[in-house]
């Protein structure tokens, strides 16, 4: 009998090893491709923001003419030319953890990651409330996805792991948030990981990271923050934030998911059999609530909430103004995400709850409400914990922010009971 041999001489083997080199390097290299693509992704987006806001400031009448007509060619590419890339682009790639190989290859597709990039950034320069983030989950699963199949990897399981690296990449790099991204992969993406997954998923999101920080800096995603709480007199603000949040996230996501799911109302069936002109119709809507609200709903909200950070004051109403744009601009069809347009919506609630309790610093309010409603609408309380918390640099709010995202998490779950990305993914998976 062959002697067994011993751990040493295995791990030399293994460490020699250069099938194993090979996929190593494979995978490191597409740790850092998803971090420069995204990082790119970023630049280009806010470019396409700010050019539709020094536009639309030049008339009023602006918005009007070219919300619906791109709008309506973004939808009309999305159908004719990329399928599949629709939407936020998360519920895809939950939905290819589950799917087989020929589904994977439609949803994550390099070319549905170039197309979800070039349509969402068109729709930005429409004017649309949508961000960038979630496309680049899907964006930084496609890569992943794609050098799996280049590298031949052992197993299935490998495959899904490095999926779910891709996403968390995406998301670590698009936020300049790593600790995010790795909770974001465990708690929305996936319910169970191996041990040589989670490493997987660690390594590709710290890559991605530090690839982000060599292009962009060491930055703050909305500025460094020094809003503080005393917890115990604090208590009633937390709570109100909390529970305000989970009851506007949860309406969101329940009227979302009512919209989408197919049912025969007039809506969908127009949706469904003329999309276009339904884009166009959205793109009017999006316009119409725009003009109401100064012009303030229009993009990722991202200046907007920054400014409410720094102490200046949009009007009350700016938080439902937000949430309806970013819900007409997700029914549209078009490429986009959820992630930031919820940021800034959750920080106008806020700004509403710190005119309720003056004696509280109104920052820290801001801070969590974005919390508390990104935790409504996402159903996952570590993840809208941990963005904030990494998107602010504000350790003092860790505890108050805590307990408003799994408040506003209890709350939402007794309003839309079915978590907005996993019934989105269950469309794609019954698609395919």
């Amino acid at each position: 009998m062959r002697p067994p041999i011993s751990l040493n001489r295995r791990s030399r083997k293994i460490f020699l090893s250069r099938a194993i080199w090979n996929r190593r390097l494979w995978f490191l290299s597409g740790a850092v491709l998803v971090g420069v693509v995204s990082v790119a992704f970023a630049l280009a987006a806010n470019a396409a923001n700010q050019a539709f806001h020094r536009i639309a400031e030049t008339a009023w009448w602006i918005p009007f003419l070219v919300a619906p007509t791109g709008f309506a060619l973004v939808r009309w590419v999305t159908i004719h030319w990329v399928p599949g890339s629709e939407g936020s682009g998360i519920p895809q790639a939950i939905a290819a953890l589950a799917l087989g190989e020929r589904a994977r290859r439609r949803l994550l597709s390099l070319k549905v990651a170039a197309g979800k990039i070039v349509l969402t950034i068109l729709g930005l320069a429409s004017g649309a409330s949508i961000g960038r983030e979630g496309p680049s989950v899907q964006v930084g699963a496609s890569i992943m996805y794609a050098l799996s199949r280049s590298s031949s990897f052992p197993y299935e399981g490998m495959q899904r792991g490095l999926i779910l690296a891709g996403g968390a990449a995406g998301i670590a790099a698009a936020f300049n948030a790593p600790l995010a991204g790795i909770v974001f992969a465990i708690e929305e993406m996936a319910r169970s990981f191996e041990q040589r997954t989670i490493s997987v998923v660690v390594t590709a999101v710290i890559v991605s990271g530090v690839i982000s920080l060599a292009l962009q800096g060491n930055y703050a995603y909305f500025g460094r923050t020094a809003a503080s709480l005393d917890l115990p007199a604090a208590l009633p603000a937390v709570l109100m934030c909390g529970l305000v949040g989970g009851l506007f996230g949860g309406l969101f996501s329940r009227t979302l998911l009512a919209l989408s799911d197919g049912s025969a109302t007039a809506l969908t069936r127009w949706q469904r059999e003329r999309p276009v002109a339904f884009a166009a119709l959205c793109g009017l809507a999006l316009a119409i609530v725009g003009a109401a609200s100064g012009g303030l709903i229009f993009g990722t909200g991202y200046e907007e909430t920054r400014a409410m950070l720094n102490g200046h004051s949009h009007s009350e109403g700016f938080g439902i103004a937000k949430l309806a744009a970013t819900l007409i601009s997700y029914l549209s069809g078009i490429p986009g995400g959820i992630f930031a347009p919820s940021l800034a919506v959750g920080a106008g609630f806020g700004h509403n709850l710190a005119l309720l309790f003056p004696s509280q610093p109104a920052g820290a309010l801001l801070l969590l409400g974005m919390g508390a409603y990104f935790s409504g609408v996402v159903q996952a309380p570590l993840t809208a914990f941990v963005i904030v918390l990494e998107m602010t640099q504000n350790a003092e709010l860790a505890l108050p922010l805590m307990a408003a995202t799994l408040i506003a998490h209890g709350v939402s779950r007794t309003v839309c009971p079915r978590p907005l990305y996993k019934q989105l993914a269950r469309g794609f998976k019954l698609g395919h």
